[in-house]
């Protein structure tokens, strides 16, 4: 049994919400360079010019990528053989969050209640997500998740009757009612099983997917590229004024279901697709 003090997580957490929200990952930016090499519409091309020159701004100066630092979504992997001691988890990682976005003076953008509102001021709590698994290590990855793309997601409960027919047209319903308001070139996350809640997780955990690996099942890796090409053939284009890219890229994420169901979420990012992990 290894012991890691909860104090460690608070400091992983408020390095990581200050980092993910100045850092691009780098296979995003890559997505995004080739995609402004393959644009050949001057309104499109400008566009993705003032994208790159932002993130590499915000990179260089240490500063916000985007205005809206979102809320601090966060999970932990946590080892079975791991015991935290000398504090609170959930208390720890809200303390990390808490520290992030005052030292790295990003946005509070958390309400203490949905109808009434009310700024926590803070931008706690954070959006926790835990994982047992196998080991004596905690993997933390925090995304920062903006609500100009969160607002466009959607899921669908599909009889099994609907088909992968029914999977593609809702994907590409989703996103060309999206339109311009996530702030494309997007990302999209899929998710395809389980149960109500579950596919919603999946679809945001396949936006932590590194974009540059496909789904490890080869149907599901076809399926991520013939979608990912029928999204940008919708011409929404860089921030919606039209063009070639409309998604940098599109993961889906897969488990069982029941006999009775097809679960399919989509979760929207903009090409601010922020996340950053650390191994304890």
């Amino acid at each position: 049994m290894r012991e890691i003090k909860a104090s460690e997580i608070t400091d992983v957490v408020e390095r990581l919400c200050i980092k993910a929200n100045e850092e691009l990952p780098e296979d995003i930016k890559g997505a995004i360079r080739r995609c402004r090499a393959c644009e050949d519409w001057e309104t499109a091309q400008g566009v993705l010019d003032k994208i790159i020159e932002n993130f590499e701004i915000a990179g260089e100066e240490h500063v916000p990528i985007c205005q809206d630092t979102g809320m601090a979504c966060v999970f932990l992997e946590i080892g079975q053989d791991v015991h935290i001691v000398d504090g609170d988890l959930r208390e720890a990682v809200d303390e990390g969050v808490r520290r992030g976005y005052d030292k790295g003076y990003l946005r509070k953008s958390v309400v203490k209640d949905p109808v009434r509102r009310g700024n926590t001021g803070d931008n706690t709590p954070a959006m926790l997500y835990t994982e047992i698994v196998p080991g004596e290590q905690i993997k933390v990855t925090v995304g920062p998740k903006g609500f100009g793309s969160e607002n466009m997601s959607a899921i669908r409960m599909f009889k099994p009757s609907a088909g992968i027919e029914g999977i593609k047209s809702f994907i590409l319903e989703t996103v060309e009612a999206a339109g311009s308001n996530p702030c494309p070139p997007m990302v999209v996350g899929v998710g395809i099983g389980g149960t109500f809640d579950k596919c919603a997780l999946l679809a945001k955990k396949a936006l932590m997917r590194n974009t540059e690996e496909p789904n490890p099942d080869p149907y599901y890796a076809d399926l991520e590229k013939e979608m990912l090409e029928k999204i940008n053939e919708l011409g929404i284009g860089p921030q919606g004024f039209g063009g070639k890219t409309t998604a940098l890229a599109l993961n889906i994420e897969t488990m069982p279901t029941h006999i009775a169901g097809m679960p399919c979420a989509v979760n929207i990012n903009c090409h601010v697709t922020r996340h950053k992990t650390e191994v304890i």
